[in-house]
């Protein structure tokens, strides 16, 4: 009986880290190795801050700000640690209905990621339909 006992704590417990575990958070590449994204969860919902980038600094060796966003107020934040994913809610192996924001345009897209395996992240950034719009696939980082 305790034999029982104990393989049926053991299978829960198995059970219930697997559930936990949710393959899209963590560190991310973009193809060109110019940014690195680190995928969190506040709440139910996706969220991705540009965490690391490839040359930080400008021309003047100041670290590179905002200045392409439409809103003056904002164009005095860094880039490094801006939250460039917003509002993802997930929906199977996809990750629906939230933002991307494209620092070196000052633009907002609407976008959709879809895991590929646990290595790699299609994001989808489109205006209107997703049908105009690109994809390009992130890599994890261990």
């Amino acid at each position: 009986m305790k034999k029982i006992i104990m393989m049926l704590v053991m299978v829960f417990t198995s059970v219930a880290i697997f559930a936990q575990s949710d393959p899209i958070i963590g560190k991310w590449q973009n193809p060109s190795g110019e940014g690195r994204i680190e995928i969190y969860k506040k709440g139910d919902k996706y969220y991705g801050k540009l965490y690391w980038l490839k040359e930080p600094n400008d021309v003047h060796g100041n670290l590179k700000k905002d200045v392409k966003n439409p809103e003056k107020s904002l164009q005095s934040r860094q880039i490094q640690g801006l939250e460039i994913l917003t509002n993802f809610s997930k929906d199977g192996n996809s990750f629906v209905d939230g933002k991307i924001y494209d620092p070196k345009s000052g633009k907002t897209y609407s976008c959709k990621m879809t895991l590929q395996g646990t290595d790699k992240l299609d994001i989808r950034g489109y205006v209107g339909v997703s049908l105009f719009g690109r994809t390009e696939t992130w890599k994890k980082i261990n």
